[in-house]
């Protein structure tokens, strides 16, 4: 009897197949930041966070009420990580290109493409599916919005969009956003390559104007205010990336810039990878529906990518060639490392070029755009 009590209590023993097939997804999502260094910062906590919680009798996954990992999941469930992160990502960002040239914002218009593409890709093949796949009903609207959302390459808004309107897609949803910020070097310069000429590529762009701190200030709390009028479900996530930029363009909280761009930035990562990656359970991530979202991120991602491009182009024509194409890439909000892609590419075509704060400012009017994106459809799909 002692035995039989002792070798009920070990956690192997309970062990599915299931389970294990996610310890293993686990330990290579944890490889993949180790070794190749894919979003080190975020994916090595979730995949640590997503082992732990398949494990039996661990009691450590965020559905184990009473637990470590479910109380630290409550800052995602009750929406609190998500905007502190974009309130540290205003105190990081130079709004300087976007208010210098601001018909960069079309650019950036242009990737959001990918969430309408999403959305509707995930209505229609989902319905398709769904007298093929036993046990699979198709997506409902407000599941499509928020597997959607991905396209914007934002991960904080994918997860703020993703627990209002499908908290049940969450784990799946944030390791599809997350995956392919990491894997822009890999995915998009090929579309971009696809997509222009090599005359374009060569383009030399113009330096961007002087902007003042009081234009970047306005520029702030004008943005907020009109957010907050106009579309206030998105107030949240506006509302803190503007005031992390105030925090750092009044010039007069040094300290707080300081504490915001690196420790809470690090620590709010830290919690957000570990929360997320425990509610990954296998009941909850071993179905159809799982590839689906994965295939549908891509697709979203792909075509966020060449929405851009395509809008680049058309100011380029516009212009007269004073645009680069290659920084259309960066219309999604995959920030820093969009911009980065635009200047490795554009450097490798022409030594002069310098492209990598041009494509911020398509990539702030992206991570703008984006949240706004998920404002309208939490208040048109949500509860």
């Amino acid at each position: 009897m002692f035995l039989n009590k002792f070798l009920s209590s070990l956690s192997f023993m309970h062990l599915t197949v299931p389970q294990f097939v996610m310890v293993v997804l686990a330990l290579f999502l944890a490889y993949l930041a180790i070794e190749k260094k894919y979003e080190p910062l975020l994916l090595l906590p979730l995949a640590f966070g997503m082992a732990i919680a398949n494990l039996p009798l661990s009691g450590l996954s965020a559905h184990d009420k009473g637990g470590l990992l479910y109380y630290l999941y409550q800052g995602i469930s009750l929406g609190i990580y998500p905007p502190l992160v974009f309130l540290c990502i205003g105190a990081m960002t130079d709004f300087t290109p976007l208010i210098s040239s601001p018909k960069s914002a079309l650019i950036g218009l242009g990737g959001q493409l990918g969430i309408f593409a999403a959305l509707g890709g995930a209505l229609l093949v989902g319905k398709g599916l769904s007298s093929v796949v036993p046990a699979f009903d198709g997506f409902s609207l407000q599941e499509a919005a928020a597997i959607g959302i991905i396209g914007s390459s934002d991960g904080p808004t994918s997860i703020y969009t993703a627990e209002l309107l499908a908290p049940q897609l969450l784990p799946v949803i944030t390791i599809a956003a997350y995956s392919y910020m990491a894997l822009v070097p890999l995915i998009q310069p090929p579309i971009m390559r696809m997509l222009t000429t090599e005359k374009e590529r060569v383009i030399v762009m113009p330096e961007s104007k002087r902007v003042t701190r009081r234009q970047k200030l306005i520029f702030s709390f004008g943005i907020t205010f009109a957010t907050l009028l106009i579309v206030p479900a998105a107030g949240t996530l506006i509302a803190m990336l503007m005031l992390g930029n105030i925090i750092r363009e009044s010039g007069v909280t040094e300290r707080y810039v300081r504490t915001l761009q690196n420790d809470l930035l690090n620590i709010l990562t830290l919690l957000i990878g570990i929360s997320v990656g425990s509610t990954a359970t296998a009941d909850r991530i071993i179905n159809p529906q799982t590839i689906l979202i994965i295939c549908l991120g891509l697709f979203a991602f792909a075509f966020g990518t060449v929405g851009g491009v395509l809008i680049a182009k058309l100011l380029c024509k516009i212009t007269g060639g004073k645009v680069n194409p290659l920084i259309g890439n960066s219309g999604v909000s995959a920030m820093p490392m969009a911009a980065r892609v635009s200047q490795k590419l554009g450097q490798e075509y022409n030594p002069h070029n310098h492209l990598l704060m041009h494509a911020m400012g398509p990539i702030v009017s992206s991570t703008i755009g984006s949240a706004l994106i998920a404002g309208i459809f939490i208040t048109f799909f949500g509860p």
